[in-house]
Order: C-alpha cells, then structure tokens, then sequence
C-alpha cells in the first residue's frame, strides 16, 4: 500500500524516530550505524538498527530489523520507511532488505536522509523491479509449499 506524500509533522516524526535507532545500533565493525522507522497501514511505527556480528553474515540491517518486528506483533502491511544513515546524503536500503521488505509491501515508499539533510524519496519497485515472490515458487501449477506437504 504505496502513499504519495506524508504529513510533513509525520515525516519529521519518523525521521526521528529513526534517528534515535541508529543512536542504538552495533556497528563495531563497520561504524556504520543505520536507524530504520517502518510504519504501517494504521499508523504503527517500529524501528530497528543494524546488529552487526563478529560472523558477518549474521548481521542484520536495520530496515529488516524494523520489519521482523512488526510481523512478530502480527503487522503485514506498511505504508513507508525511513532511514537515517551515516552518510553525507541519502542512501538506499541493500539487496537483501528491499528483497525482504518487498515480500510485504512492493510498492513501500522508502524515505532516506544522511548527515546534509538532503532527503530522497523512492518506491520500492522502483529499487527492485523484478522482486522475487511467492508467485516465482510455483512448480508447474502447484506452490512450492504444496509439493513440499506431499
């Protein structure tokens, strides 16, 4: 459920509210701390920060961070997110996040600011224009799930 524009009050708001993850975030090895703010269809917010791990390919980012919250409490579709980055502008969310975060809602308005203020705007289907989804995992007529219970 894509949204053209926020209240800028609201904006702002969510812009904060990811700031304040990226206060949060473990970013030992990187130093490069992320805050994510997801809000959903009714105006839920979750946030979330990147965890990084000594075994890189266990850390998190924070978009996907914020995401596995929000399904955790029962949430699946979201309007937006912003992202506050350590860079001097706006930066996209990686692969692997707009793959998850397109699971829920391929047409996300994704929201981004760095250190200047400069702030980009984005669909997500504009970031990941062959997403892959459920639809991908049919085996000849039948889910992947469906062979799987045979």
């Amino acid at each position: 459920m894509a949204t053209a524009d926020l209240d800028p009050d609201l904006s702002a708001r969510l812009f904060q509210s990811a700031v304040h993850a990226q206060s949060l975030a473990h970013a030992p090895y990187s130093r490069f701390p992320v805050g994510a703010a997801l809000l959903g269809e009714h105006g839920q917010v979750f946030t979330g920060c990147n965890v990084e791990n000594a075994s890189f390919g266990l850390t998190i980012c924070a978009e996907r961070a914020a995401l596995f919250a929000a399904v955790a409490q029962g949430v699946r579709r979201f309007r937006a997110v912003f992202i506050a980055a350590p860079t001097k502008g706006p930066v996209a969310p990686c692969g692997a996040c707009r793959q998850v975060l397109a699971e829920f809602a391929p047409e996300l308005v994704v929201y981004s600011r760095g250190q200047s203020g400069e702030v980009a705007r984005w669909r997500l289907d504009e970031l990941l224009p062959h997403a892959m989804g459920a639809a991908d995992l049919e085996l000849g007529g039948e889910s992947a799930a469906a062979s799987d219970e045979s």
